[in-house]
Formats: C-alpha cells, structure tokens, sequence
C-alpha cells in the first residue's frame, strides 16, 4: 500500500488562516492536504477553545439572575457552550472534508526535508507548505505552579462543569482580565494578580482605572504589584504565597488559572530538518510575506509571532494566496489601524495610540474624553442598562486625523471597527463627529465625544 500523498500544498494547523487558504486554494483547483493534530481543534482556536467559547461565557454569565444557583446556571452555560463549540467544530470539518480537492488528516506532522512531512506512517510531499499551529498557554515559572492539581489554563476552564468557589487568575492582561469578569459573574469569588503596578499597563492611567473600578466594583479583588512567590497544593485546595510591598501573604483557593501569554507552537515540527528558523522568542521566522527562511514555507497566525488574534491569521491567509495566486503586493506593511477589544463587561476596545504615546512621539494632540453616563448623545446606554466606562479619542490637531480610541463601553467592539476604517482611510477626526448615524445606537456618541 502507498502511504505517500503529493499535494499542491499542505497546510498544517487548521486554524483561521489555514482554513481559509485551503478553502480559497482548493476552490481554485489545487490538490491540498490539510493537517490537524487533534479532532477536538478542527477550525482552530476561536470556534473551540478561545473567541467563541469565552465569548459564549460572557453571554451567559451576564444572564444568571440573583436567585439562579450559581453552580446550576454555570453548569448549563457550559453545557450550552459545549453543544456551540461542537457544532462550529463539526461545521468547519465538514466545509473542508466536502471538497474533492482537499484531503483531511488527523494527527501530528513532522517535517523530513523541505517539502515533505509524515503523519503517523503516511508521507505528504508537496510544492508549497503552509504552517498554521498556532499558540498554547505559557505557565510561569512558579514554584509549585506547573504541578499544581488545581492549575487551569483557558482551554482546561472552559471544558470544566463546576464552579470553583474561589479563583486566582495570575496575570492581569487581556485574557486574565476576561475570566476574572466572567467567573465573577457566574458567582466565584475572583483574585487577580498582576506583578506591575496596575493592570492594563499599555493604556493610559484614566481608561485602565476605569476598567479598574468596573471590575472591583462588582467584587472582583485585583493585587496588582504582586509577586507570586509559591502554588502549595493541600488535600482539599491550594494556597497561593504572594508578596507585596515588601510583606508576604496567602490567599486559599480552588482553582489557579494561568493567564500569564501564550507561546507559538512549533514543538514537534522538527523545523531544523526543513532548513526553517526560529526566533530568540521561538515563533517561525517569516518576512512581510510570511515566507520563511524556505521561500516555498509560510507561517500564519500565532506561530510567526505576530499580534495574537484569529483577524490576524485570517489576514495573514490574504497574505499568503496573495503570494500564491495573486499579484503579490500585500504584506504586513500594509496592515494600519488595527483595532484590539478586551471582553469585560462592558468591553473595552483600543486602537492606535493612547495619550501618552502620542505625546511621547511629539504630536499637538486635541483629546476628546467623556464618561459614558455623560454622553447625551448616546441614550442607547441608558436603553440596555450599561452606563459604565467611557470614551476617549486622540486626534492630531494640525492634520485633524485620528492617532487613536479608547472605547470602554457598551458596543465597543463593533464600535470601534467604524474608528478603524475612519483611520485607515484617513478620514478627518470632524468628519466621523459630525456625520448622521442612527438613533437611538452608540454610534452617535461620536457626535459629541470626538474633539472639536
């Protein structure tokens, strides 16, 4: 039996930008050979163990009435989310398996030269190669931390059906912050810690201590400028040993979620047989192409080290058929104004440049700053009961164009999709102030929140 398979192209890692190169290449003919280490990743990271899920666990938490039990209404939330995950996971399959030009494989690749890879004991050589595994949860080296019996990362949270009573989240970035908000919500008792001084360090001082105060004032506890000294396991839960100005303190818990970054995916690959660098940080070294030291190899998503979100991968697959069967112009350079949302209740989306940093680069900046509960023209808010947060936009004020938002408010991930193709396009800071949007939406903030 011949165990060897010739493809036009392989893609390994079934992710955003995989799939979608593959679906676009074998629509157009091309012999293609997707593989994908595990079955419960079909589709990737967003449908089964990041975006989705955790955006499904926003939702529901939000719902769990006063007299809901907690570990109930937890309970069916992720069975629901369960049920969602198989559902895109058994989608994104079945969109790709249906093509007579696409060949599914399930397990781990392994390259043995430039243009060959096994899988198990069947051989796949092909004329170009696409690299798609993405990233896994870093566990900071703390000790007690790796062996703890309570450690969860995101993907092991999710897939958990009970409630842990009290919850420790090391790391106060974007993905500690969401679970911190969610898990609260459905009813744990929540303690972040963050080893800088305050969370959301990237932001400027007022937007993260106004996220800040959304969170404590819901119960959540954040001990920032902390230390995580030692994870002690006991018979029936786990103590975290932490300092702070000097003194140390413990804290007992259920559960410790690491939420400290992720890495890229390269373990296994054997990239070194291929001729394929890496970077000190460990990510497949690509160009503004995404080819990497191979010219026929691509990187996509998370494994080239670059901004780790599923939007990214998928415009990174633009990239690389672009290269493969397009003119060739695109690449990284071109991407501008791209826009980042922090799934807290309510969200907080970014984009461009805070204050500081538009100070720091020398701009004469206009700021224009109001809390949500202060926008008359936003009476949505006050519609839908979520009046928290604020809006703050940084505008140049010789050329009128906009450096950059802070949007922490209801809507603010679709809203700031509108602020980024204003940026992209160039659009003055006057003309997204002054245009007709719909009413009652929180589009029309803008009328009153960008600067004059």
């Amino acid at each position: 039996m011949d165990n060897t398979l010739r493809a036009d192209v392989v893609v390994i890692g079934f992710g955003k930008g995989g799939k979608a190169a593959a679906a676009t290449l074998g629509r157009l003919g091309k012999r293609v050979v997707l593989i994908e280490k595990s079955d419960e990743m079909y589709g990737g990271t967003c449908p089964n163990v990041g975006c989705v899920p955790t955006k499904a666990l926003v939702h529901h938490s939000g719902n769990r009435r006063p007299d809901d039990s907690p570990q109930e209404w937890f309970e069916h939330a992720i069975g629901q989310v369960q049920a969602l995950t198989t559902l895109f996971r058994a989608g994104n399959y079945d969109a790709l398996n249906d093509a007579d030009t696409i060949t599914l494989l399930t397990g781990a690749a392994a390259f043995v030269d430039p243009h060959t890879v096994v899988v198990g004991d069947i051989t796949v050589t092909a004329e170009t190669i696409l690299i798609n595994t993405g990233s896994a949860p870093v566990i900071a080296p703390i000790p007690g931390l790796a062996a703890s019996t309570r450690l969860v990362t995101n993907v092991g949270l999710i897939k958990n059906t009970t409630l842990p009573g009290r919850l420790a989240v090391i790391g106060g970035g974007y993905l500690g912050i969401e679970f911190a908000s969610i898990y609260h919500r459905f009813g744990s008792g929540v303690t972040v810690f963050e080893s800088s001084a305050r969370i959301l360090g990237r932001e400027d001082d007022d937007v993260a201590a106004a996220a800040e105060q959304i969170l404590t004032d819901e119960g959540v506890d954040i001990v920032a400028g902390a230390t995580v000294l030692e994870v002690r396991d006991g018979a029936a839960d786990t103590t975290i040993v932490y300092e702070k100005n000097g003194r140390r303190h413990t804290l007992v818990v259920d559960a410790v979620l690491a939420a400290t970054g992720r890495a890229p995916v390269t373990d296994g690959l054997d990239l070194e047989k291929a001729g394929i660098r890496t970077t000190s940080r460990g990510a497949i070294e690509v160009d503004e192409h995404l080819r990497t030291s191979q010219p026929h190899v691509f990187a996509l998503g998370d494994v080239n080290g670059g901004p780790q979100f599923t939007y990214i991968s998928l415009d990174d697959s633009r990239i690389v058929l672009d290269q493969l069967v397009g003119e060739g112009k695109r690449s990284t350079a071109d991407r501008v104004a791209v826009p980042a949302t922090l799934f807290m209740s309510p969200p907080l989306a970014t984009i461009g440049m805070t204050e500081k940093e538009a100070r720091a680069a020398g701009h004469r900046i206009k700021v224009g700053r109001q809390n949500v509960a202060d926008i008359v023209a936003m009476p949505r808010a006050y519609i839908v009961e979520e009046t928290r947060g604020l809006m703050k936009f940084i505008v140049d004020a010789d050329t009128d164009q906009i450096l950059g938002a802070a949007l922490l408010s209801v809507d603010a991930q679709e809203l700031i999709n509108t602020v980024a193709l204003a940026m992209r396009h160039h659009i003055p800071a006057a003309d997204l102030r002054n245009t007709i949007y719909t009413h009652p939406s929180s589009t029309e903030a803008f009328n009153d929140v960008i600067p004059r």
